[in-house]
C-alpha cells in the first residue's frame, strides 16, 4: 500500500456508544447509536454511498450548468437473517437535481443519466465495495 491509496480514520471513545472520529487530514465527526441525534453507524454508510456518487454527478454536471438545486436521498432497510445477522438491503440512491432553463441547463440535463451510471459502475468507491462484496478484516492488537 502506498501513502497515495491507504485510507484510515481513527476512533476515539468518548463515553459507552459515543465516539469522535478524526481523518488524516484532522476533520472530526461524532458518532454514536441511533438513541441520540450523531450519526450511528449505519446512517454513516448510506451518507458515504450518497456523498460519494453525489461528488460524481456533481463534478460532471456542473461542468456544464450550476444546479438550482441539488439533493440526493439514500434509502435502505435494516434487516436480520436466519442466523441473527444484521444487515442492509434495498439499498436506493435518488437524485433530485434540477438546473437553469437554458443551454447550458439542457446540457447538464442531457449529462446526468450518464454521470449518474459512470458514478455507479466505475466511480463511487463506496457503492463499487458495497456492491463487490469486500472482506472486511477485525484485528486485535
Amino acid at each position: 500500500m502506498t501513502e497515495d491509496t491507504h485510507r484510515r480514520v481513527a476512533i476515539e471513545r468518548i463515553t459507552n456508544s459515543h465516539y469522535t472520529v478524526t481523518n488524516a487530514r484532522g476533520g472530526t465527526i461524532t458518532v454514536g447509536t441511533a438513541d441520540t441525534t450523531d450519526f450511528s453507524p449505519v446512517e454513516l454508510l448510506l451518507v458515504a454511498i450518497g456523498a460519494c456518487t453525489a461528488i460524481d454527478v456533481d463534478i460532471l454536471t456542473s461542468r456544464r450548468a450550476e444546479p438550482d438545486a441539488f439533493t440526493v436521498a439514500v434509502d435502505a432497510e435494516k434487516l436480520r437473517d436466519e442466523k441473527g445477522r444484521n444487515y442492509l438491503a434495498d439499498i436506493t440512491v435518488t437524485f433530485r437535481i434540477r438546473f437553469p432553463e437554458g443551454e447550458d441547463g439542457d446540457k447538464a440535463r442531457a449529462l446526468l443519466p450518464d454521470a449518474v451510471k459512470q458514478s455507479h459502475d466505475r466511480l463511487c468507491t463506496v457503492s463499487r465495495t458495497v456492491e463487490l462484496g469486500t472482506p472486511v478484516t477485525p484485528l486485535i492488537e
